[in-house]
């Protein structure tokens, strides 16, 4: 399995000089597996790059795309890439799109409101390629073709999910935005499910220590707190995710120094920093 970071922020986008190493694209993550079509986690603002990494070999072949997309849920840092995606020029296109089912209408119908004038020049339903959705509940679990997927819903505001994806002996945990709890002790049963003994947690760890106390209720964790949740469910390696978009390099490099100390009083989970544009393999025993 590999795995290929297209955005890592969270809330919105940002561009410094101060941020150039970590990157400043939203919620984006490409999962590829042999034989099988590309995986998309979350569609932020990355997803523009991720389409053009696509296209590339797909044009060179003159075949239109054949990907999955799994939404966590449909804040604008998670979907705000969606009418950028360079693929959906084609006619023959296609991306299945899975995500959380809402309480009032269709994953379908909620999306196409988002990309529709006046905040946006054009409709969905004029892409040359189609965008196939799929509503999800919090419970399901489903196979695309040789990977497996499992589906809880998580702390967040509004319907969040998570989800772990299984595939060539290898597990992944993908929960970008998560609300710590407030003793920032106790792990809810659904993050234990999706977690339990992954090779790869990806988790939000937007805030400080400092910043959480201000902003508790705002639906995030903390380093310490994604070190916590990776060394109760035996993670072997965390990947802080969602950074903030006001933290600059050398901050996030600060936290994960002190995630990194946290961790390796707590036991011996391997912890990074997500960075766009990193690719890196995942191998069975």
């Amino acid at each position: 399995m590999r795995i290929t970071y297209f955005g890592v922020r969270g809330s919105c986008p940002t561009s410094s000089d101060q941020q150039r190493r970590y990157g400043g694209n939203t919620s984006c993550v490409l999962v590829e597996v042999a034989g099988e079509p590309p995986l998309v986690l979350d569609m932020g603002t990355g997803l523009r790059a991720l389409g053009h990494h696509l296209n590339a070999p797909l044009i060179a072949a003159g075949k239109p795309l054949r990907g999955n997309a799994l939404l966590t849920h449909l804040h604008y840092d998670h979907v705000l890439g969606t009418p950028f995606f360079p693929p959906m020029r084609d006619p023959g296109a296609l991306l299945e799109i899975y995500g959380p089912a809402q309480a009032d209408d269709s994953l379908q119908s909620t999306m196409a409101g988002m990309v529709k004038p006046p905040f946006f020049p054009v409709h969905m339903s004029d892409f040359r390629g189609e965008l196939r959705y799929h509503d999800l509940g919090p419970d399901d679990e489903f196979a695309l073709g040789g990977i497996k997927v499992k589906v809880r819903t998580i702390p967040h505001i509004g319907n969040t999910l998570g989800f772990r994806i299984e595939a060539d002996g290898v597990s992944v945990a993908y929960m970008p935005d998560h609300q710590a709890p407030l003793d920032r002790t106790t792990v809810a049963e659904a993050v234990l499910d999706l977690c339990h003994d992954v090779d790869l947690l990806i988790h939000d760890a937007q805030y400080t220590e400092d910043e959480y106390v201000e902003l508790f209720d705002w639906g995030h964790s903390t380093p310490a707190y994604a070190v916590l949740v990776a060394t109760q469910t035996g993670a072997k390696r965390l990947d802080m995710f969602h950074h903030d978009p006001g933290h600059t390099d050398r901050q996030i490099d600060t936290m994960l120094r002190a995630a990194r100390k946290i961790a390796q009083s707590m036991g011996k989970v391997e912890v990074a920093a997500a960075k766009e544009g990193v690719t890196f393999e995942l191998k069975g025993a």
